[in-house]
C-alpha cells in the first residue's frame, strides 16, 4: 500500500463528508461513551477560540443537552475551561467562542504563575529551558488543569486532534495530545469548518489562521509557518489528491518522524521506529 493510502487509512479520513451526518455521528459518539460508563458526569475541554476547541466544545455540549433531556441526569454539564497563559492576545475569539458554544460551565485557570514556577524549579537544578520547550511546558500545565477539574467533576478531557494535525504530530506529547476521547478524529481541517458552517459558527473563528502560540519569541505563530506546508496541501494529501513531490514529501516526513506521538509508550514489541 503506498504511504498516502496508509496515512488516509489510519486517520479514517473520507474524501467527502456531509455535514449534518457527521455532526450527529461525533455527537452519538460521545453519548454512546456517557451511557457506557454512566459514572462519567462531565465533559472537559479547553477552549483557546480556534477552530478545533469550538467546534469541540459545541459538539460536546449538543452531547450533553441530548442526555440530560433523555435521562433526566441534571448533574451531567459540559465544562469549558478558559487556560490563558497571562492575557491572551486573542481573548475576544475565546468570548466569541463561548457565547457560540454556551457551555453549562466556564472556568478560567490563568497558567501562567504554574508554568513559571515550574520553569525556575528546573532552573534551580541546572536545566535552562528554550523558548520551544517552555511553549510545551505550556501545554502540559493546560492539560494537566484540565486533568484536576475532570478528577474533581467525575469527569474525561476531551480532546481536539484531528486528522491533519494527527498527520503532522502537531501536537505536544502529553499536553494537548494526552486526552481521553477525540471526537473530531478523522476529520481534516477543512471538514471541520464544514462543520461548524453548518453549525452556525461565526465565520472568523473558523477563518483565523491556526496558530498553537505557544512560544514566547514568536507569538501567534502560524501553523502553517512551522510546518512548511499549509492545510490545504494537508486537506488535499488526506482526501487522496496527488500534490507535487515536494510537498507531499514535507508531509509524509512529518508523518514518519512524529509516529511516536500517535502510539503508546514504546516497548520491546514495536518496530515501527525501524522504518
Amino acid at each position: 500500500m503506498a504511504l498516502q493510502q496508509e496515512i488516509i487509512a489510519a486517520l479514517g479520513v473520507k474524501p467527502q463528508i456531509d455535514a449534518d451526518r457527521e455532526i450527529r455521528r461525533s455527537v452519538d459518539f460521545l453519548k454512546s461513551y456517557l451511557k457506557t460508563y454512566p459514572f462519567i458526569k462531565s465533559l472537559v475541554l479547553g477552549i483557546s477560540g480556534g477552530q478545533d476547541s469550538t467546534l469541540a466544545g459545541k459538539l460536546c455540549q449538543t452531547a450533553i443537552s441530548e442526555l440530560r433531556d433523555e435521562t433526566g441526569d441534571q448533574t451531567l454539564q459540559f465544562i469549558a475551561v478558559r487556560l490563558p497563559y497571562g492575557v491572551q492576545a486573542d481573548e475576544q475569539d475565546c468570548q466569541d467562542a463561548i457565547s457560540f458554544i454556551q457551555p453549562d460551565r466556564v472556568l478560567t485557570v490563568n497558567i501562567k504563575g504554574s508554568v513559571l514556577a515550574s520553569e525556575q524549579a528546573l532552573r534551580e537544578a541546572g536545566i535552562e529551558l528554550s523558548d520551544f520547550v517552555r511553549g510545551n511546558e505550556k501545554a502540559r500545565e493546560r492539560m494537566k488543569a484540565q486533568y484536576s477539574i475532570a478528577g474533581m467533576t467525575k469527569g474525561v478531557v476531551v480532546g481536539t486532534d484531528h486528522a491533519a494535525e494527527a498527520l503532522t504530530g502537531f501536537f505536544t506529547k502529553y499536553g494537548d495530545g494526552g486526552t481521553d476521547i477525540n471526537p473530531l478524529f478523522r476529520l481534516n481541517k477543512r471538514q471541520g469548518k464544514q462543520l461548524l458552517a453548518r453549525l452556525g459558527c461565526p465565520e472568523h473563528l473558523y477563518n483565523k489562521a491556526p496558530t498553537a502560540d505557544l512560544e514566547d519569541d514568536r507569538p501567534s505563530l502560524p501553523d502553517e509557518a512551522a510546518l512548511g506546508v499549509t492545510y490545504e496541501n494537508i486537506d488535499d494529501y488526506l482526501e487522496g489528491k496527488t500534490l507535487d513531490a515536494g510537498t507531499a514529501k514535507i508531509i509524509e516526513n512529518w508523518y514518519l518522524k512524529t509516529e511516536h506521538k500517535r502510539r503508546p509508550p514504546i516497548t520491546v514489541f514495536d518496530d515501527f521506529w525501524k522504518r
